[in-house]
Formats: structure tokens, C-alpha cells, sequence
């Protein structure tokens, strides 16, 4: 063999190791980029009460398969159960796993674009665009939808690359390996079923081999278990609302707004380096504000970019098509069953999170329009044109939208200011006496919108689970509760003090007994939940029967002076007192109003945690 043959042998060696090198170099750029933004992000929303019911429960069937608004998701709840028993908001361990999951996700794309298309360089470009498309940033600062879609980014590549196999050896193991990663995408995400129609679809343009239907009885056999365990489980999971979901359609102007918006408004853009702009929701996340002209602009570029590629390159339409199927049903549909007539088109529609998992079948979709398949014959519909080189300008304004829109989002305080608060309220129930009485109210809504959480937003849910020691949660004052302790909007206990209305005492103090007394109050109260705090000074233990309106509490009022509280539903102008044992009291000062932290006492601690 002469030199020139063997050096023209190992050529396509060297070639092959220079572009795994430059996609692995590609993942590990990645991840250096997007870690500033993953480290400054932390804990949201329901991210909470998902902890919070991971140490409630345990690793049960009923905890692990209960559908969360339509989200079959064991996997994540295993791991919020996991990570509430690891230092419960690690955010230090929960940024290490989204990194290792995203890092995982570059490589399972990698392998998957080498099976199909062979070691060319042209398999780094679908690479580029999902490492670094916008579409998926968004969901990198929700530890939620982290360890929702990250897992079955991965699963579907994986998946994909084992039916390859399968396609060309026929070697039934691979296709027991890829049933095996989309069940393992179903345990943490309700599109992984979908893996394996994108499997069909690639047999049917791209992998045709004579007998394929011992793997397409297994996969229908994955599919059909898997729907049997989700409709049962959709069906009977009690929701936050104590009651189970009644799925539905919206009204047909209000789906076809959803899907318009979603295409129009955030796929198209982020397919081209967009949105560019993004409207905060809250200070730690955020949705697509395409601009309109650039939505139309990416809209139109992206009708040219599909017409090239269906008019040079092979079965070019069957990639889109598959695309467009993907989004319909895998993005769309469940949207339009699970929330869309609570967030409405616009909200939902700009939503990046519903297709951050699509980067990766659009990666793979750009493969098979533009990238011939390994050994395929006649990939081409006819020669291709002298403009081969077209791709670079649009590559560099992508890459260029990308890193824009990546630092715009990056700019936000995304989870600085919930993490002060969590972590001001983890200092500050470690400096709390022991068996402290600490009022349970709704944490502010930045961290948990009691709207839509309910029990889980109140601190007892949120911030229960820091304390290191011992302490007493209420709900309401009532009784002789002795130094309450409330929150503050910035994680820090405070004293409580009932804000509202003040009745002075008549002298020194005013007896009460069995006949009532009326307390005329300053001004007339509405009807609704009120606390009066009592002061007295007693020569004996009595009980209080205390009344405003219609409405009666009874509360025992202790020996000397001290205060009682009594927390009472009703309205009026008088508050009444009397005691129902016979025995006398001697009332002072009284305050009828809503217990708010002492804002002229100090707190603990006196900063937040910055």
C-alpha cells in the first residue's frame, strides 16, 4: 500500500475523531455558558409544594403516580421526595443535577446525529442549535420542568439511537433498549410516549427493513400500559382543589389563539435565535415578548428555509411533517385538555416551557431535512445549488440571537430574591425560642401564589420544614397565646400586632361579668375574620365569651395581667363581653383587627440574607 492510500484510509478516521472532539468541546462550552444562569436560579412556586409533599409522604405507589394537572411524573416526585431529605431547598445539589442532566442531553443528541448521518461535520450543526437555542433557557431556572424535560431529552435520543440499531442489525435487544429509555422518559415526562412515534416515523421515511413488527408489537405493548395506568390515574388523583380532574376542551377560537401564538410567537423566533425580548413573570421567571416584526420575520425565514429544503433534499417534507405533528399533538393538545382556559392564549401561547423538549426533535428534524443518512442512496431531489455556503449568514445571525436573547434573560434577578427570603426565614427560625408560637399566613407571592396552591403556599408548608427544633404553628390567635411570632415579606419573624381598630379602656380596666358589656368600636367593622386582642388585669382565671355581631368565640383570659386573643367571624359596631363562669374580669386595652408583623418591633434577623 503507497502512502497516499493509506494516509486517503485513515482520513475518515481523523475526521470522525475531529468532529466527536468538536461536539464534545460544543457540550462542555455549553454548559460552562449556561452555568452563571443556572447557578442564580432556585427554587419556584410549585417547586415548593412539591418538596413540601415529598416530606409528607413516602416513596408509596398513591404519592409517586398521583397526576399533578395532567403530569404522570414519578421520576421528578422521587426526586423532589429525595431532595427535601437532602438539606430540603439544596439548590447547591439541584444545580448540580440539572447540569449533569443538560451535559447528558448534549451528548445523547451527539451520539444519536453520529448513528444517523455518520461522522460528518454537517451533524455539528443541529448539534449548535439545540446547545444553544433560547427555547429551552427558560425551563433551565424552573428545578420543575428541570427535572421534568431534561430527563426525557435525553430518554428520546437514547431511545432513538437503539431503534437505529435495531433498524440495521435487527438485533431484537436494541429494540428492548428502546422500549427500556421511553419507559424511562415516561416515569418523568407525559410526551415520552411520543419517542416512540417519532421511532415509527423514522422507519417508515428513513430505516426501511423487512420485518420490523416484533418491535412495533413491543412498543404498542409500552404504549398501551402506559395509557391504561395514565387515564386511571387522571381520573382518580385528587388535585389541591380536593377534587379530581374533569378534563375538557376550550372553545375553538380560544385553541386555535393558543396554537397560533405558540408557532407564531415562540417557536418560529427561538428557531431563529429569538425572542429577543422577554416579559418577567415575577422577578424569577419569565415568558417570550417577540417583537411582532421579528415574529413575522422568523415566521417567513422559517417558510423559506422548510421550501429549499423540500425542493433539494429527499423525503425533506416528511421531516416537517413529523415536526408539525410533534407540536400538535405533543405541545398543543395537552395544553388545550390540562390549563389553557386558566392561562389563556397569550400567556400559554408565549410560554417557552410547553416547547423547550421540542429543540430536540426540531435538532433532529433539521438533521433529516438537510443531512443525507449514512449510506442512503439518491439523497437528493437534484443537484444542489452553488449557494452552498447560504447557511453561514443565517447560522451567524442565529448564533447571534441566541447569545442576545440568553443575556437578556440572564439579566433578570431570577432566584435572588426568593432565596433571600427563604434563607432569611431559615436563620431566622433557627434563632427562635424553642415551642415559639409562630402565626401561619401565606408566604408573599413571589415564592408561592396561594391562588393557585393553596394550604401549600402558608409558611408552615414553605418554611416548616427549616426549623431545626420545635415550634408551635396557628392559624389563628385564640386564646392566651404568649408572644406570637409572625413572617414578614422578607422572611424575618416580628411580633405580632393586631392592626385595626383601638378601644381604650375606660379606666385602669373595666369589670366584666356575667352581664355584658358593651365596647363601642371606633369605627363599624364589615364582616369577615377578625382578632381582638384583650388586655387584663384579673384577681382569677375566667373564660371570655367574646362577640361581635351575631357571631361568639369563647377564650379563657389567666390570673393578673397578661392579654388573651379571640378570633372572631362577624362585623359590627359593638364588641360584647361578658363571662360565662360566674367569675369577674378586668378588661383594658382592646385592639379588634388583623394580626400583621410589629413593623416598630425588632426583628429577627434584623437584615435579610442577601
Amino acid at each position: 500500500m503507497t502512502t497516499s492510500e493509506a494516509t486517503a484510509e485513515s482520513r475518515p478516521w481523523a475526521r470522525g475523531d475531529v468532529v466527536l472532539a468538536a461536539g464534545l468541546v460544543m457540550v462542555a462550552v455549553q454548559l460552562v455558558w449556561k452555568f452563571d444562569l443556572v447557578r442564580r436560579s432556585y427554587f419556584r412556586q410549585d417547586d415548593f409544594t412539591f418538596i413540601a409533599r415529598g416530606l409528607e409522604n413516602g416513596l408509596t405507589w398513591d404519592y409517586l403516580m398521583r397526576v399533578d394537572y395532567g403530569h404522570l411524573v414519578p421520576g421528578p416526585f422521587a426526586m423532589q421526595w429525595a431532595l427535601g431529605r437532602l438539606g430540603v431547598y439544596n439548590d447547591v445539589l439541584a444545580h448540580a443535577v440539572t447540569l449533569t442532566l443538560l451535559g447528558a442531553a448534549g451528548l445523547a443528541l451527539l451520539r444519536l446525529l453520529w448513528l444517523l448521518f455518520g461522522a460528518r461535520p454537517a451533524i455539528l450543526a443541529p448539534l449548535a442549535f439545540y446547545l444553544l437555542t433560547p427555547m429551552t433557557i427558560s425551563s433551565l431556572s424552573w428545578w420543575a420542568v428541570v427535572i421534568e424535560t431534561l430527563p426525557f431529552q435525553i430518554a428520546l435520543p437514547m431511545a432513538l439511537s437503539s431503534h437505529v440499531l435495531y433498524a440495521r442489525t435487527g438485533r431484537f435487544s436494541h429494540a428492548l433498549a428502546a422500549a427500556a429509555w421511553t419507559v424511562a422518559g415516561m416515569v418523568f415526562f407525559v410526551k415520552a410516549p411520543f419517542i416512540l412515534v417519532l421511532a415509527f416515523a423514522l422507519s417508515l421515511g428513513w430505516l426501511r427493513r423487512p420485518r420490523q413488527w416484533p418491535a412495533w408489537a413491543l412498543y404498542a405493548g409500552v404504549i398501551a400500559v402506559y395509557a391504561v395506568i395514565f387515564f386511571r390515574q387522571l381520573f382518580t388523583s385528587v388535585q389541591l382543589t380536593d377534587d379530581t380532574v374533569q378534563p375538557s376542551l376550550p372553545s375553538l377560537p380560544l385553541a386555535a389563539g393558543f396554537a397560533w401564538t405558540l408557532l407564531w410567537g415562540s417557536l418560529a423566533p427561538t428557531s431563529f435565535g429569538g425572542p429577543w425580548k422577554w416579559l418577567p413573570i415575577g422577578d424569577d421567571y419569565a415568558i417570550a415578548a417577540t417583537p411582532p416584526p421579528l415574529a413575522w420575520a422568523a415566521l417567513g425565514l422559517a417558510a423559506v428555509v422548510v421550501i429549499a429544503s423540500i425542493r433539494y433534499r429527499r423525503r425533506a417534507w416528511l421531516a416537517w411533517l413529523v415536526l408539525l405533528g410533534y407540536v400538535v399533538l405533543a405541545d398543543v393538545v395537552p395544553v388545550m385538555i390540562g390549563r389553557l382556559e386558566q392561562l389563556g392564549p397569550d400567556l400559554g401561547g408565549f410560554e417557552l416551557r410547553y416547547i423547550s423538549s421540542t429543540a430536540m426533535v426540531l435538532a433532529l428534524v433539521i438533521g433529516l431535512a438537510f443531512i443525507p443518512l449514512q449510506g442512503e442512496e439518491r439523497p437528493w431531489l437534484r443537484p444542489r445549488p452553488r449557494l452552498r455556503f447560504a447557511w453561514v449568514p443565517l447560522a451567524a445571525v442565529f448564533a447571534a440571537g441566541s447569545i442576545s436573547s440568553v443575556t437578556a434573560y440572564g439579566r433578570l434577578p431570577l432566584g435572588q430574591h426568593v432565596k433571600s427570603y427563604v434563607e432569611t426565614a431559615r436563620l431566622a427560625l433557627k434563632r427562635a425560642p424553642a415551642g415559639a408560637a409562630i402565626l401561619d399566613t401565606y408566604v408573599p407571592p413571589k415564592v408561592v401564589y396561594a391562588t393557585f396552591f393553596y394550604e401549600y403556599a402558608l409558611t408552615s408548608k414553605v418554611l416548616g420544614p427549616l426549623a431545626t427544633h420545635p415550634v408551635t404553628w396557628t392559624s389563628r390567635l385564640n386564646g392566651p397565646v404568649r408572644d406570637p411570632l409572625t413572617f414578614d415579606e422578607q422572611g424575618r419573624l416580628r411580633p405580632v400586632s393586631v392592626e385595626g381598630v383601638v378601644v381604650p379602656g375606660r379606666s385602669a380596666c373595666t369589670p366584666v361579668g356575667p352581664a355584658e358589656v358593651r365596647f363601642r368600636l371606633p369605627l363599624p367593622l364589615p364582616k369577615g375574620s377578625w382578632t381582638a386582642q384583650i388586655s387584663y388585669l384579673n384577681p382569677e382565671e375566667t373564660t371570655l365569651s367574646v362577640r361581635l355581631g351575631a357571631a361568639e368565640t369563647r377564650v379563657p383570659a389567666g390570673k393578673d395581667l397578661g392579654w388573651t386573643y379571640a378570633a372572631v367571624d362577624g362585623g359590627g359596631t359593638d364588641l360584647v363581653l361578658s363571662t360565662v363562669d360566674g367569675r369577674s374580669a378586668c378588661v383594658g386595652e382592646i385592639r379588634v383587627g388583623v394580626p400583621k408583623p410589629a413593623r416598630n418591633a425588632a426583628p429577627t434577623p434584623l437584615q435579610p440574607v442577601r
